[in-house]
């Protein structure tokens, strides 16, 4: 494999770590306790199947399934999050975003461990959990530190879309607003018109003045 093909595997490989960590992520927010986990699951053995074709090794369902859970484990953090989910309305929330951060961290390090045993030929024959587990931890800090980094990002871009929305809202209301008080005026206009208080020329006039003050 020349170094071009390498760097080209490693880019492909980096980018669908970071996809399926943003997507375990968004499975973090989903508020029943036990789904959450079979989602991010499922999300993790999917990143694990791209990462076998980019390296063209051949994937193997239950041994994948294997190394997770023998490299995740079920975490007292992650079933502290899953327990704090079952609490009413606060407790829910503050729940689904610990796990989000522990889910995008720890499918962030599975990506990673798999992505470095893969580089240097390694396959699922050949894949040692205990060997791989201290840089599993390690990547899971670091992927642990990302995940809080993007989820504040994303909070900051879901505050500047809102603050768009509602200013577009306002302006939306304050047009209609405009609009209704034109007609309710014209209306008035006419009145006077037809009940020969003003002329034509002067209700020509007053409808101009009219027109020209609220545009």
């Amino acid at each position: 494999m020349t170094e071009s093909e390498k760097k080209a595997k490693a880019s492909h490989s980096n980018s669908i770590i970071k996809n399926h960590m943003i997507w375990s992520m968004g499975a973090g927010f989903i508020p029943i306790p036990i789904a959450d986990f079979f989602a991010v699951s499922a999300i993790q053995l999917d990143m694990i199947r791209q990462l076998s074709k980019v390296y063209e090794v051949n994937f193997k369902e239950t041994e994948g399934k294997a190394v997770i859970t023998a490299l995740t484990g079920s975490g007292l953090a992650r079933l502290g999050a899953r327990a704090v989910k079952i609490i009413p309305g606060v407790g829910s929330m503050l729940g689904g975003i610990t796990l989000a951060v522990l889910s995008g961290g720890s499918t962030y390090a599975l990506g990673e461990v798999f992505k470095k045993h893969f580089e240097t030929g390694g396959t699922f024959l050949d894949f040692d959990p205990s060997r791989l587990k201290k840089y599993y931890d390690e990547k899971f800090e670091k992927g642990k530190q990302m995940a809080r980094e993007m989820e504040k990002t994303e909070k900051v871009k879901r505050k500047k879309a809102e603050e768009v929305i509602t200013e577009v809202e306002t302006k939306e209301e304050s047009t209609e607003s405009k609009a209704k008080d034109v007609v309710s005026q014209l209306k008035a206009l006419n009145e006077l018109k037809n009940d020969g208080v003003i002329t034509e020329e002067e209700f020509a006039e007053l409808k101009k003045k009219l027109f020209a003050a609220k545009l």
